[in-house]
């Protein structure tokens, strides 16, 4: 997600952000920034900026859709510099234990690559109830039955490019799965920040991992992934 991650994380707070040296922020390795407290393939062309993901068979069809954010973030060593994002990560294990398309929400104006830089960022952000640009065009959601939506945990929260993606599609009736990465918030206030932004959809159980633990939770979270009734 975070919205954002195809692949964009050890602090015992819920963002980097939020403990701005106990956590970390998707905006960096445990992609947990400020938290408080963690074609499609069946004929059609894929939108701008959906990565197919051949989705074959199934009684549902799936995007993942994710914020995910490299650059400085909480790693085992304490902040370091990741090259690709924890929730990014994340998003590539969800679409290939599903065969489902992704997309990457990607800023207009990329967060700052400094954890601390991007946690200040973060928390005006929320403050402002800002709507920052989405640079790609958005993706064509009609064809999909559910969707899952992806990003760290900042401030307890998820990024405020989240709110702008699910603002900007239609998701109404369709099945909805959030995901996070985080540095000890866990889903945060995900899920119910994305029910109150979409009341005619329908919810299904998220899933949550320690950004300093997602390059080893590959099979977890396809279990996870596939043991989900989406249709």
């Amino acid at each position: 997600m975070l919205l954002a991650a195809g692949s964009v994380a050890a602090a015992s707070l819920l963002f980097a952000c939020g403990n701005p040296r106990g956590e970390s922020n998707d905006a960096s390795t445990s992609e947990s920034a400020p938290s408080a407290q963690a074609s499609s393939s069946e004929g059609s062309n894929p939108a701008q900026g959906v990565k197919d993901g051949s989705w074959q068979g199934g009684q549902a069809k799936v995007l993942v859709a994710y914020y995910s954010r490299a650059g400085e973030n909480y790693g085992t060593n304490g902040i370091e510099r990741i090259e690709v994002g924890h929730t990014k990560v994340m998003s590539g294990y969800i679409a290939e234990a599903l065969g489902a398309d992704e997309y990457e929400i990607v800023p207009t104006q990329p967060y700052p690559d400094s954890y601390d830089a991007c946690c200040d960022q973060a928390k005006e952000e929320q403050t402002q109830d800002a709507r920052p640009a989405i640079a790609d065009p958005l993706p064509d959601v009609s064809s999909y039955d559910v969707v899952f939506v992806g990003c760290p945990i900042w401030w307890g929260d998820e990024p405020m490019i989240i709110r702008t993606f699910v603002e900007g599609v239609d998701l109404s009736g369709k099945t909805i799965v959030p995901f996070t990465t985080h540095g000890g918030s866990g889903l945060g206030r995900v899920p119910s920040n994305l029910q109150a932004a979409i009341p005619n959809a329908r919810f299904v159980d998220g899933h949550a991992v320690a950004g300093t633990s997602v390059d080893d939770a590959r099979d977890e979270v396809t279990s996870w992934a596939k043991g989900l009734e989406l249709a």
